[in-house]
């Protein structure tokens, strides 16, 4: 199915319904509808053809959502850009998918300005906000001249409508191809259409040049959800709209669950309208889920894992394995089913392979590789990077993980972070549960000091809770007594903070570059 498809359906069946609370401003799915076909009609009058790409780079906002409609009706391709980026990585990311249109929020134009001379590709440059700029098209002026003459796409589901680049935590970031069908084939599986007798209520919180943001987006339209937008998380905006506006579901990272819950105002609002809470994007630290399970009565838990290469969730922790009751032994069984990321949906196929590319046993890590419809078409302008992560039709993630006897997968860490000491291999993400549950230690991270004798040693980078101090000893020690002594850290530096991306990541390679210094025997 073609990606139009879910807003033209959604507005034939509830057109009155509210589609888009944002900023003090309310949409309905048939205004939303107009808006993306005059916007469709100003694209044609300024060059636009299929094929060509069309960027957006501003906070979550409604523009954000119909650009990417916008272009797909003409078979256009959208790039949604990362509004965090540095210029310079603005200017490689707009360079390397060659954009005919850029459209920024206000405040990126004078950034765009210092590099209009370096971006030969783009032709017309759109300020949203309802601002003007010398040199800019105005999107709102855009919108009032254009027809509301319904555009049509020619393309298929297995054409390109988005390139997405990836958070580049590593080096430059890549352009992931995902067709229509990369996100047909989860919602057709996965949400319902439209009820005429119900409504859902959706907080948009993560950021639409992320994956998790962007399926959120096609979830709700599709669903006929109303989409409440924040153009960024701040704990008591996000409960304040929570409130007022009565939401039932809402995606969030770990660290947005945390400072919500670590909150001061956290107790004086009333969040008791929430049925749904889905969280992914990094990983769930168990102190942090329990806590939440306790803080959100009646509130239903799914854990998704996916990355932007699969252009949706891949396996899932349902609501039922959050659920702490039964028996002790029960109890235990689902909190350690806590750390896990569920199992693979019904439409994908999960392996856990070895370097070979060969199955291995259960309880055995190894990489994970997926099939299905939903991957990505591969990297964009990146042949051996695409050869290299698309093999034999399934997807290498480059996330390590094992099988358990009942199915459910439990994360290692990602290949390139894992610690080799001695011959033996250690998961960072074990070793960082062990450290999250000690009564100190508020956040920590795992990386290899390299060592001539060892190959690499385990170093503790952790954040002390409030008021608490950090023993180094001890906490070596409390490591030593819950895991094999080969993967206790042998050395612990407590930092105020851990570096991160925008979506809760730790930045192992940050941490790499200013703590590989050899360990004092």
């Amino acid at each position: 199915m073609n990606t139009t498809e879910f807003l033209n359906i959604t507005s034939l069946i509830v057109p009155e319904r509210t589609a888009i609370v944002f900023d003090g401003k309310r949409f309905s799915f048939q205004e939303l509808e107009e808006r993306v076909k005059r916007l469709a009609n100003a694209f044609v009058g300024m060059g636009v053809r299929a094929g060509d790409r069309i960027a957006s780079m501003q906070v979550n906002c409604n523009e954000n959502i119909e650009t990417y409609f916008a272009a797909a009706k003409l078979d256009a391709v959208y790039v949604p850009l990362n509004f965090r980026s540095s210029p310079e990585e603005i200017e490689y990311m707009i360079n390397d998918s060659k954009p005919k249109i850029l459209i920024t929020g206000e405040r990126y134009v004078s950034m765009v300005d210092d590099i209009k001379e370096n971006l030969p590709s783009v032709d017309g440059f759109v300020v949203m906000d309802d601002a003007s700029a010398e040199g800019w098209e105005s999107y709102e002026q855009l919108l009032a001249a254009s027809s509301g003459e319904d555009m049509y796409p020619m393309g298929d589901e297995d054409d390109l409508t988005m390139v997405m680049f990836t958070a580049g935590t590593t080096g430059s970031p890549k352009g992931v191809m995902l067709s229509h069908d990369s996100f047909a084939s989860y919602l057709l599986a996965n949400v319902s259409p439209p009820d005429l007798e119900s409504e859902e209520k959706n907080i948009l919180t993560v950021p639409l040049y992320h994956i998790a943001g962007i399926q959120a987006v096609m979830a709700g339209i599709y669903g006929g959800r109303t989409l409440i937008i924040q153009r960024q998380f701040e704990p008591v905006e996000w409960m304040t709209l929570v409130q007022e506006e009565k939401v039932n579901r809402a995606m969030m990272v770990p660290t947005m669950l945390k400072m919500l819950m670590d909150h001061q105002e956290f107790e004086k609002f009333d969040l008791s309208t929430l049925e749904v809470i889905t969280y992914g994007a990094a990983p769930m630290p168990l102190e942090v889920i329990k806590r939440a399970i306790s803080k959100f009565p009646g509130t239903f838990f799914i854990n998704a894992f996916g990355q932007t290469e699969t252009a949706a969730t891949i396996t899932m922790l349902p609501p039922e394995d959050h659920i702490l009751e039964g028996s002790e032994e029960e109890i235990e069984k689902k909190l350690n089913r806590l750390t896990s990321i569920g199992k693979p949906l019904s439409d994908v196929e999960v392996r856990i392979v070895n370097e070979d590319g060969g199955e291995v046993d259960v309880g055995e890590t190894g990489e994970i590789v997926a099939q299905g419809p939903r991957l990505m078409k591969g990297y964009w302008n990146q042949q051996e990077a695409t050869a290299e992560a698309l093999r034999g039709g399934w997807l290498y993630t480059g996330d390590l993980g094992y099988f358990d006897e009942d199915g459910y997968i439990f994360l290692s860490g990602r290949a390139k972070d894992f610690i080799k000491r001695a011959g033996e291999m250690v998961s960072p993400e074990e070793v960082e549960q062990v450290l999250h549950s000690h009564p100190s230690i508020d956040e920590a991270a795992i990386i290899g000091v390299p060592d001539v004798d060892w190959g690499e040693r385990v170093r503790a980078i952790v954040v002390a809770k409030i008021g608490a101090t950090i023993d180094k000893e001890e906490v070596m020690a409390y490591c030593k007594d819950r895991m094999a002594s080969f993967k206790k850290p042998e050395s612990v530096v407590v930092v105020e903070e851990l570096p991160r991306n925008p979506l809760g990541k730790v930045l192992k390679r940050v941490l790499r570059e200013e703590f590989s210094y050899p360990l004092e025997d």
